[in-house]
Formats: C-alpha cells, structure tokens, sequence
C-alpha cells in the first residue's frame, strides 16, 4: 500500500533537511534547494556559515555554559532597568501563551539570560538548561538560534527545528524580536521558546508586540517633563503602537522609541543628547507643553512638510481612556487658543502678549482676527 501524502509539518521538517545537508555538507547554497520563501529567510543560512567559518559543526554537544560568578553580578547591575521594564510584559506574555508550551526568555544584548517567564517545564532538562539566569544563548555559544539571528541581524525572527545549527538544539521552536532603548542602540531582545512543539509562525507578531511595549516602557523609566504620542493623522493614537518622544523640560529631546526614529527622519540621524523638538516640528515648541495642559491630539508639522498627529502628556500622565483617531484638534485653532490665553495673562496687552509668544503684533490681530 502506498503510503499518504506527507503532511505540511513533514514537508517543511524535509525542505529544512536538504538545505541543511546543502550548506553543511556540500556548501552550495539553500535556496538551490529550498523552495518558495526561503528567499526571504537568508539570514539563517547566514547564521549557519558564521558558525561553520568559526569552527563548529552540528553534531558536537551543546554545553549551555553559565557566565562566570562575577560577570553575572555586573550583568544583572547593567540590566536592571531593562528587566523592570520588561517585567509587567513579561507576566502578559505568559498568560498569553499559557496553554501553548512556550515559554518567554529576555536577554541582554550579548544573549545573556537576564529573565524569564511563563510556562516552563523545570522537569524538562532541555527547558531548564535555557532559562537559567545567566545561561549564554549567543551565537558563538549555542549556534543559530532566535536569540542569536536577532541580534546578528536586528529584525524579528521565526526559527524551526532543524533551522537551528546544532543537532542538540533542534528540539526548539523559537520567534524572537530586539529591543532598542531610549538612544536608539540594540539593548537585547526577547525570545519565545516551544520544545517539540506545533510551528507557531504568528508568534513572531506576538513577540515584535511585546518588544514595543518593553521599549515604550524603557524610554518613560527615564526622567523627563513631557511625552509626545505620535501617529499618522487619522490612526488611532494612545497605544503601544505609537511612536514616542520624551522631552526635558527645556525641549530637549531626552528618550525615543523605534517607531518615532521610523516617523521622523532626523530621530534617525542624530544622537539624543544634540537634539531639540524645534528641530522636529516646524512649530513654536512651547506650544507643545502648552497642549498638554488640555491633553487631545493635535495635528503637527514637521520640517519635512509633512504632518503628524500628537498627544501630549505631562510626565506620569496616563494617556486618556477614549482617543478618537479623528479627535484632533487642528493646528490653526491650538494656535488661536495659546495666542488668546496669552492676551489674557497679558491683561490685554497686545504687544506684552506678542513679546511673549515671540510674534509680531500683526500676527496676533491676524489671528484673532482683529482690525
């Protein structure tokens, strides 16, 4: 009797065989042999040949070594303010995945355990040697994994089975995201990982998610006067989707997340210690801390001529329960108001009111519409 169709996991767990066997074995490259999407996934053969260019071959024993005593005390120090962070999501993650047989790892940005959470089995030895405190998950350590791709190529992951370097490894299934701090350097990443498990793919949306939501967290830990929530005109803005801009309470630029560098080009460029809002937005930046006394989303101009929506929110200020993603108020009427309250905190005195707002008298009347 014929034996059935192979099924999709088999199918996939073969297609991983032979590229395996063509890049360890004969050094040709996957894609000779891989089919559909494996264009997309290059970065695992990349990871396969920097552990063969260091000497390692799959079928040597993988001894997921503790860093030393000492090195571990100066790791938990420097990492404490991403372990805090990540905390509150860490213990969401888990409840997420609590009926999946994965577990969350977070790692420091030499992949370095630093904690760990969800439902591990500590009666699994395979479960227990990866989330130990201090265990090194790197790539020179461990071979290709989720922790290792990520932070060699700094973008999210789904690793497979047999798409891990060594054999002792293949066990695991594994989506993996970075984690960027407030200046914009890789601070580590996040790891969920199943032992002979289901391939669960769409934990790779899960686990970039929960980066943001860390990284959000990391850049409000730091001290400063104001937080500007950025999102397109039009999208609704409050969640951890946003991008994010902390402000001193001078207007210096102080913390940014990944999604605001993405949203304003000069956040890219720049280190934070040298930027200022009024090199973002082509508006009076006073006019921002201003807003926040009224927290509602206004419509912003940036240098490049392009418009973002921004809720500003005083340090500690919670973001309000209900925001519309049409609830902006435009700029021309911020405008009017601030120039209004600044007449009357100047009694009246047009030209007392224009000194403060740096205008010309013109200006004000214009405004407001006076003769």
């Amino acid at each position: 009797m014929n034996a059935g169709p192979s099924s999709p996991e088999q199918q996939r767990l073969g297609q991983i065989a032979r590229a395996r066997r063509a890049v360890m074995a004969e050094n040709r490259p996957a894609h000779e042999v891989m089919l559909e999407g494996w264009s997309e996934l290059g970065w695992i053969e990349r990871s396969w040949r920097r552990c063969l260019a260091n000497g390692q071959r799959p079928d040597q024993r993988v001894a997921f070594n503790l860093i030393p005593a000492q090195a571990a005390r100066r790791t938990e120090e420097a990492n404490h303010a991403l372990r805090e962070a990540a905390r509150p999501v860490l213990e969401k993650l888990g409840r997420a995945i609590a009926h999946s047989r994965y577990f969350a790892i977070l790692t420091n940005a030499q992949g370095v355990v630093v904690d760990v959470d969800g439902p591990i089995d500590r009666a699994d030895r395979r479960a227990r040697l990866i989330t130990r405190i201090g265990v090194d998950l790197s790539e020179p350590a461990v071979g290709t994994t989720a922790i290792g791709a990520v932070l060699a190529e700094l973008h999210p992951v789904w690793l497979h089975r047999g798409e891990h370097f060594f054999d002792d490894t293949s066990v695991y299934s594994c989506a993996g995201a970075p984690l960027f701090g407030p200046d914009g350097h890789c601070v580590g990443m996040l790891d969920l990982t199943g032992i002979e498990v289901a391939e669960r793919p769409e934990l790779k949306h899960l686990v970039s998610q929960s980066a943001r939501s860390i990284e959000n967290a990391l850049a409000l830990s730091l001290p400063h006067a104001l937080q500007l929530r950025l999102n397109w005109p039009g999208r609704a803005i409050g969640g951890d989707g946003d991008g994010l801009v902390c402000l001193d309470r001078d207007g210096g630029v102080v913390a940014v997340n990944a999604t605001a560098r993405q949203m304003i080009s000069q956040l890219g460029t720049s280190s934070l210690g040298a930027v200022h809002c009024s090199e973002l937005f082509a508006m009076p930046w006073e006019m921002l801390f201003d807003a926040a006394e009224n927290p509602n989303p206004i419509e912003v101009p940036l240098w490049s001529g392009l418009t973002l929506q921004v809720l500003p929110l005083a340090a500690g200020a919670s973001v309000p329960s209900r925001v519309a993603a049409d609830g902006h108020l435009p700029l021309k009427d911020l405008e009017t108001a601030l120039i209004r309250k600044a007449v009357d905190q100047a009694r009246g005195n047009v030209v007392q009111a224009a000194r403060m707002l740096g205008i010309s008298r013109a200006t004000v009347y214009r405004k407001l519409g006076r003769k």
